[in-house]
């Protein structure tokens, strides 16, 4: 369960006016509490994939807050990071018999295709505004991609 999913949650049990939420799966149990001064309690327990003991997380939330991830951490702020221009289907290569667009530690050259985006049975190709060498690939292959999502980062020395 994502962070999007669990805050849905919460203003969904929040909105719903039920005092307690609970919910388990495989991977992991949540509980939501709603308390009479209209604050929220989250405790979520998350099993690890190792056999240690699970992780637990607690934390309070006002009613009008939403909880929120904090921000990644950029390694170097030097690298530029190309964006979605569109939304659609992310494709690292113009057809499945075809090599990549573009590789890791590859040189790129302004205009140059770095990938297609498939939007309503259209293939987009998005090209290079800038020159640099790509230093990370940030979206899997045949995945969906939303507009202003970061495909790609590039340092442009």
């Amino acid at each position: 369960m994502d962070l999007k999913e669990i805050q849905n949650l919460i203003k969904f049990v929040a909105k719903s006016g039920t005092s307690e939420v609970k919910l388990e799966t495989d991977d992991f149990k949540i509980t939501i509490k709603t308390g009479p001064t209209g604050s929220t309690t989250v405790q979520q327990l998350v099993a690890a994939p190792m056999p240690q003991a699970p992780v637990v997380a607690s934390l309070e939330v006002a009613q009008p807050q939403i909880v929120s991830a904090p921000a990644p951490v950029v390694e170097d702020s030097k690298y530029i990071t190309v964006k979605s221009p569109i939304i659609g289907t992310f494709y690292r290569r113009p057809s499945p018999d075809k090599p990549l667009f573009v590789e890791v530690g590859q040189s790129i050259n302004e205009g140059d295709v770095l990938c297609v985006i498939e939007a309503m049975k259209l293939f987009n190709e998005i090209e290079s505004e800038i020159t640099g060498t790509i230093v990370k690939i940030l979206v899997d292959d045949s995945s969906p991609v939303e507009f202003d999502q970061p495909l790609f980062l590039v340092d442009p020395s």
